[in-house]
C-alpha cells in the first residue's frame, strides 16, 4: 500500500485520505465505506487525528515568541530573553487638605496619615474607586494646623501577602511565592523581610530589581516575573545575585491591585484614611475636605499579548543600553507604560544640526501630552541607559491635523434618505480616523484609500470629490513677546501667486483693535513667501495690516513668525490655540518625525450632491452639478465663503494701507474703497521664543 502524506488539519479531508488509503489495499478495493459500520471506525480514526493534529501544530506553534497565542506561553518566552511584561497600573491623584487640632484636648506634636485606603471617589460613573497610599505620611502640626500637601494617591486595592521562607535539604525554596490577585501594580511592590514571624518589629526592606548587574550576594534585592492568570512570582537572591534567605524568614509583601485605565478622570474625593497622632491615638475630628490638585491620570491596563511580541526582542537587543532609535523605543515603552506612540530621532537629522542629543516625543493613552513631572521622571530614569555623551531631550507632543471637504455625488433613486447616507459617510471616515494607520507617529493619510472608502459607504454613492488639507495648532504664549515656528512636514501648495494660500483663525495682538488673521504671500519663485496679518472688513473685503511679519518655505512646510505679542485667541476650547491650515502639495499626508498624524472630522465637511446623470433626471448633463478639485477661497478659517481673483487698492487713511476685494460675481455686497486706521506695533526685541 502507498504511503499518504497527511498535512491537513480539516476532519472531512482527513476522513478521506483515510478512505483513500483503505481503497488502495485491494482487500477494500470496492467497499462500500458509507453504507457499512467501517463508517464509524473511520470517523474515528479520523477524528483522534484531528486532535492529535491540532495539538501537536499548537505545540509547536507555542514554543515560538511570533507564534506563540496563550499569554502565559508569550511571558514565559519573554521572560527567557529578560522582559517582564508591564503590570496593569494605578491611576494616580494629587489631594491636599488639613487637619485642625485646636479643639483637642492634648495638642500633638505631629499626625501620621497611616499607609492604606486614603480616599474614594466622589460619583464619577457607576463604580466608586479607592484611593491609597503604599507608605505613612508624617506631617508637624504648626499653629494647631497639620498640612498634608500634594499627596500622591493611587487607584486600587491596598493588600498585604505573607510568606513564610523554608527550604528543602537542597537549599531550594519549598513554596513559590506568588502573589494571589491578578491585576497588580508591580511599581507599588513593597517587600520587607523579617527574620521570624515573631520579630515582625526587625523588617528589611528588600528592593525590585530589573537586572542583576552591579548585583552581589549580599545585595538587599528580589526579582519579579509574570506566571500563569496574570499572577506575578516573587524571587529572591541565591547568595551570589542577591543576599538569600535565611530558613523561616518572614516576607510581608504590600502592594495595590488596581482596576487599571478605568479610574482615569476621577477629580474628586472624600476622605476615608487613617489619621493618628504622636500617641497613636486615632483623629476623627477636624479634618478639612480635600481639594484635588490633580485628578486621576496615567491609569493603564495590563500590557497586551501583541505588544510583548513586539517589544520583548526590542528590549533584548537594547541590552539595557539605548543607542539606536529603537533602542529607545523600546526602552521608553518599558519604562513609561501609560505610552500610546513615541517618536525618536537623532540631532543629526534637525535643521540645524544638534549634535549629541536624541530627540524623544511621547503620545500619552490619556491626555494629549506629558505633564512636566512625568518628563523630569522620564528623563531621569533613561540616565540609566543612555550613552555618554548623548543627551536625551524630550520634547512636546505635536499633531498635524488632516482635514475634508467632501462633496459626494449618489443615485436620488438608490437611496431613501439623503441624509442617512451622509452619516454613513461620516461614520465611514469615523473609523478610518480611528484607524491604527492613522494616530502614531510615522502615520501616511492615504488619499485613495479614504476616497475608495467613501465610495464603498453605500451603493448609493457613484463618486466623490474629495479636497485635503492639514492643519498645525499653535499655542500662543499671551502678552509675551515671542517668535514661532511651525512644521508640517509635507510641503504646501502654491494655490495661486495672489496670497491666501495660508489660513488662520482669528486672534488679537498687542497695539491693533479687533480680530486679525494671518495668511501669504508667495515670491514670485513659489518656494518661499511671507506672512501677512490681515484683518476682514466685511464678507468682501480685507485690509493688509502688516506686509511682512514672517516667512513660509513652501518646499519644506514651514512657517516662521517674527516677534509678536498676542493678547487672546478666537479659539480657546482647553487653552489659547490659533489654528493655521494650507492645501499639501501631496494629499497624501504623512507625519514625520515628532509629528503625530489625526485625521480631524470634527473639522472636516461632507456636501451631498445629487448625481443627476445617474438618477436618469439630466441624462444630457446640462444641469451637472461640478464640483471643483481645487480648495475654496476663504480668506480665514471663519469667514464665509468667497471666491474669486483679488484685486488690490491702495486706501488712504492715517496711514496707506491694502484692501484686497473680491469678485462681485460671488459676494452680496461690493465696496468699492473705505477708509482704515493702520496700528502699528512698537518693534520689540526678543531673546527666545516658541516653537510647535
Amino acid at each position: 500500500m502507498p504511503l499518504t502524506q497527511f498535512t491537513n488539519l480539516d476532519f472531512d479531508q482527513i476522513k478521506t485520505q483515510i478512505k483513500d488509503y483503505l481503497r488502495a489495499n485491494s482487500n477494500f478495493t470496492d467497499f462500500d465505506f458509507e453504507g457499512s459500520n467501517m463508517t464509524v471506525l473511520i470517523d474515528t480514526l479520523a477524528y483522534n487525528s484531528y486532535i492529535t493534529a491540532y495539538n501537536s501544530n499548537m505545540v509547536a506553534n507555542e514554543v515560538f515568541i511570533d507564534s506563540a497565542t496563550l499569554r502565559e506561553n508569550v511571558a514565559a518566552l519573554a521572560r527567557n530573553v529578560g522582559y517582564t511584561p508591564r503590570s496593569k497600573k494605578s491611576a494616580k491623584a494629587k489631594i491636599s487638605f488639613f487637619v485642625d487640632t485646636s479643639n483637642y484636648s492634648t495638642a500633638p506634636l505631629t499626625l501620621t496619615l497611616k499607609a492604606g485606603t486614603v480616599a474614594v471617589s466622589n460619583t464619577f460613573s457607576s463604580e466608586n474607586y479607592s484611593f491609597a497610599i503604599m507608605d505613612d505620611i508624617t506631617v508637624a502640626v504648626v499653629d494647631n494646623i497639620a498640612t498634608f500637601t500634594d499627596i500622591d494617591i493611587y487607584e486600587g486595592s491596598y493588600l498585604t501577602k505573607t510568606f513564610t521562607y523554608r527550604e528543602t535539604g537542597d537549599n531550594v525554596p519549598i513554596e513559590k511565592f506568588i502573589l494571589p490577585n491578578d491585576s497588580v501594580d508591580t511599581a507599588t511592590i513593597k517587600v520587607t523581610v523579617s527574620p521570624n514571624s515573631s520579630a515582625t518589629n526587625l523588617k528589611t526592606i528588600y528592593k525590585l530589581t530589573n537586572n542583576i548587574i552591579d548585583v552581589d550576594n549580599q545585595s538587599l534585592i528580589f526579582l519579579l516575573q509574570e506566571v500563569a492568570d496574570e499572577k506575578y512570582e516573587l524571587i529572591f537572591g541565591d547568595g551570589k545575585f542577591g543576599k538569600k534567605l535565611e530558613d523561616s524568614n518572614f516576607i510581608n509583601v504590600n502592594y495595590i491591585s488596581t482596576n487599571g485605565k478605568d479610574a482615569n478622570g476621577v477629580n474628586s474625593f472624600t476622605f476615608t484614611g487613617n489619621i493618628q497622632d504622636n500617641s497613636g491615638v486615632t483623629v476623627t475630628e477636624g479634618i478639612s475636605l480635600l481639594t484635588t490638585t490633580n485628578g486621576a491620570e496615567n491609569g493603564a491596563d495590563i500590557e497586551s499579548v501583541s505588544s510583548i511580541k513586539k517589544y520583548a526582542p526590542l528590549v533584548y537587543s537594547a541590552q539595557n543600553r539605548a543607542v539606536t532609535a529603537d533602542d529607545y523605543k523600546a526602552i521608553v515603552t518599558n519604562i513609561y507604560a501609560n505610552t500610546e506612540s513615541v517618536s525618536v530621532y537623532g540631532g543629526e537629522d534637525t535643521s540645524p544640526p544638534q549634535f549629541g542629543r536624541v530627540f524623544i516625543s511621547i503620545k500619552p493613552k490619556n491626555g494629549k501630552y506629558l505633564s512636566q513631572i512625568e518628563k523630569i521622571e522620564l528623563k531621569n530614569k533613561l540616565k540609566r541607559y543612555t550613552v555618554a555623551g548623548i543627551l536625551p531631550q524630550l520634547i512636546d507632543l505635536k499633531y498635524l491635523f488632516v482635514e475634508l471637504d467632501t462633496s459626494a455625488y449618489y443615485n436620488a433613486n438608490a437611496t431613501n434618505s439623503v441624509n442617512a447616507l451622509k452619516t454613513s459617510i461620516v461614520s465611514t471616515l469615523d473609523t478610518y480616523a480611528r484607524s491604527s494607520e492613522l494616530n502614531t507617529f510615522g502615520a501616511r493619510f492615504k488619499y485613495s484609500k479614504a476616497l475608495n472608502l467613501i465610495d464603498q459607504t453605500d451603493s448609493a454613492i457613484t463618486s466623490n470629490i474629495t479636497r485635503v488639507s492639514m492643519r498645525r495648532d499653535m499655542r500662543p504664549a499671551l502678552a509675551d513677546l515671542a517668535t514661532y515656528e511651525l512644521c508640517y512636514g509635507n510641503a504646501f501648495n502654491v494655490n495661486s501667486l495672489n496670497g491666501y494660500n495660508i489660513k488662520s483663525s482669528g486672534f488679537t495682538i498687542s497695539g491693533v483693535s479687533g480680530t486679525v488673521y494671518l495668511s501669504d504671500i508667495p515670491n514670485p519663485d513659489r518656494k518661499t513667501g511671507r506672512i501677512i496679518l490681515f484683518k476682514l472688513l466685511s464678507s468682501n473685503q480685507v485690509a493688509i495690516i502688516r506686509n511682512n511679519i514672517g516667512s513660509i518655505e513652501y518646499t519644506k512646510g514651514e512657517i516662521l513668525l517674527n516677534a509678536l505679542i498676542i493678547t487672546s485667541t478666537v479659539l480657546s476650547s482647553d487653552q489659547p490655540t490659533i489654528q493655521i491650515s494650507g492645501t499639501p502639495k501631496s494629499y497624501d499626508v504623512i507625519g514625520l518625525q515628532d509629528l503625530y498624524l489625526q485625521l480631524d472630522n470634527s473639522n472636516s465637511l461632507v456636501t451631498m450632491v445629487s448625481d443627476t446623470i445617474s438618477s436618469g433626471a439630466d441624462i444630457s448633463g446640462s444641469n451637472y452639478v461640478v464640483s471643483s478639485s481645487f480648495p475654496n477661497g476663504r480668506d480665514d478659517r471663519e469667514s464665509p465663503l468667497v471666491r474669486g481673483v483679488p484685486q488690490y487698492t491702495t486706501v488712504t487713511g492715517t496711514e496707506s494701507i491694502t484692501v484686497q476685494e473680491v469678485d462681485t460675481s460671488y459676494a452680496s455686497t461690493y465696496t468699492t474703497s473705505t477708509t482704515f486706521n493702520s496700528e502699528e506695533v512698537t518693534a520689540q526685541t526678543t531673546s527666545g521664543g516658541y516653537s510647535y
